[in-house]
C-alpha cells in the first residue's frame, strides 16, 4: 500500500514538469497565433493588436503562464481561437471516440499477439513462428499511417467491403442514446443492433491499424518470455514428473512469463496514445488527436495543452495500473 501512495504522489512533480513544458513548447512555436486569426485582409495592425490583447498574448510569459495556472485551477483549459468553444467541452465530446478507437485496438492486439506468441514458443521454426516474426517486423518498420492508407486502399478503394473512411459513423444514421460514449456499447444497450453494426464496420480498419502497431511488441515479448520460461528448471523438473503438456504451458510456464507481457502492454498502451494521432487523421476519427493536431496547424495553444496534459495523465495511469496487474501476476513483483 505504502508502494501505491508513493507512485501516486510521484505523479505530482511529472505533472508539473508536463505543465510546464507543454506551456513552454506551445509559446516557442514559429507564427502568431493573433495574425492567423485575425487572416482577415481587412484587418488593419491596430486591430490584430486588439486581437493579440484579447487572447492575452501581449503579456510576458510569466504573467501567462499565471493565469493559465489560476484557469486551470477552476478546471478551466481555456477557449479554442478555432472553434470559439470551452476547450474542456470539446475535449469531453471528443475524448470517447478517442478512448474507443484505443481499447478495441488494444484488446484485438492482445487477442492476436499473445496467443500467437504463445503458439510461436512452443513450436520453434514452425511456420507459426515465421509468421509470428513476419508480423512483428512489419508492425515496426511500416508507419501506422502507411498501414492505413494501404488498408483504406485495399478494402475500400480494390474490394469496396469496408465502408467511406469518414469517422465514427455514417453521416446519414444517427447515434444512440449517450451512456458510456461507446458507440459499440450504447448501440446494444439501446437495442440498435443495425448502428452497433455500422459503428463496427467503421471501427475495424483504423482498429486493425492501431492493432497491427501494438502487436509487434506483444507477440515478440509473448514469445521471448515462453522461451525463456520453458527452459527453465521447473519446467523439467515438471515434464519429468509426468505432469500433462497443458498443465504445464498453462499453469506454470504461462503464469511465470506473462510479468514482461504485463509490463510490454502498459507500454504499448502508451505507446497507442500517440499512434491514434495519426490514424484518427488518416481516418477522419473525431477523436481528441485529430483535434490536436487540427489545433497545432491552426496555432491554437489552448486544445495542445489540454491534449498533452491529459496524455501525461492517461500514461500515469496506465503505470500505475501496470504495477498493480504485475503485482496480481506475480507477488514477489508486488507492492508492499
Amino acid at each position: 500500500m505504502s508502494r501505491i501512495v508513493w507512485r501516486i504522489l510521484s505523479t505530482v512533480p511529472t505533472l508539473a514538469g508536463v505543465l510546464i513544458a507543454t506551456f513552454l513548447i506551445t509559446r516557442v512555436l514559429p507564427g502568431d497565433p493573433a495574425v492567423f486569426f485575425a487572416s482577415n485582409p481587412a484587418m488593419s495592425p491596430e486591430d490584430i493588436e486588439r486581437v493579440r490583447a484579447a487572447l492575452g498574448l501581449d503579456k510576458s510569459l510569466i504573467d501567462q503562464f499565471w493565469i493559465y495556472l489560476g484557469a486551470l485551477r477552476h478546471g478551466d483549459l481555456g477557449l479554442s481561437i478555432s472553434t470559439g468553444q470551452p476547450v474542456a467541452t470539446e475535449m469531453l465530446t471528443r475524448l470517447p471516440a478517442s478512448a474507443e478507437l484505443t481499447v478495441f485496438a488494444f484488446l484485438l492486439a492482445i487477442a492476436v499477439s499473445i496467443p500467437l506468441g504463445v503458439a510461436a514458443a512452443l513450436k520453434p521454426d514452425s511456420w507459426v513462428d515465421q509468421l509470428c516474426r513476419i508480423i512483428a517486423t512489419m508492425g515496426v518498420s511500416v508507419p501506422t499511417f502507411v498501414t492505413g492508407l494501404l488498408l483504406i486502399y485495399l478494402f475500400y478503394y480494390i474490394l469496396g467491403v469496408a465502408p467511406e473512411p469518414t469517422g465514427r459513423l455514417d453521416p446519414f444514421m444517427f447515434k444512440p442514446p449517450t451512456v458510456t460514449g461507446f458507440l459499440l456499447i450504447d448501440g446494444p444497450l439501446a437495442g440498435d443492433w443495425a448502428t452497433t453494426w455500422a459503428a463496427f464496420k467503421q471501427i475495424l480498419l483504423p482498429g486493425l491499424t492501431m492493432a497491427i502497431f501494438a502487436l509487434a511488441p506483444l507477440a515478440r515479448m509473448t514469445r521471448a518470455s515462453m522461451l525463456n520460461v520453458l527452459s527453465s528448471e521447473f519446467i523439467r523438473t515438471a515434464r519429468a514428473n509426468g505432469l500433462s503438456r497443458r498443465k504445464i504451458v498453462m499453469t506454470y510456464a504461462f503464469r511465470n512469463a506473462m510479468l514482461p507481457v504485463v509490463t510490454s502492454l502498459g507500454m504499448t498502451f502508451s505507446y497507442m496514445l500517440g499512434a491514434n494521432v495519426l490514424v484518427e487523421k488518416v481516418f477522419a476519427w473525431p477523436g481528441i488527436g485529430a483535434y490536436a493536431m487540427n489545433s497545432l496547424i491552426s496555432l491554437d495553444y489552448a486544445p495542445l495543452q489540454a491534449f498533452m496534459l491529459i496524455m501525461a495523465g492517461i500514461f500515469l495511469a496506465v503505470n500505475l495500473v501496470t504495477d498493480l496487474l504485475a503485482g496480481l501476476v506475480d507477488p514477489r513483483a508486488g507492492l508492499n
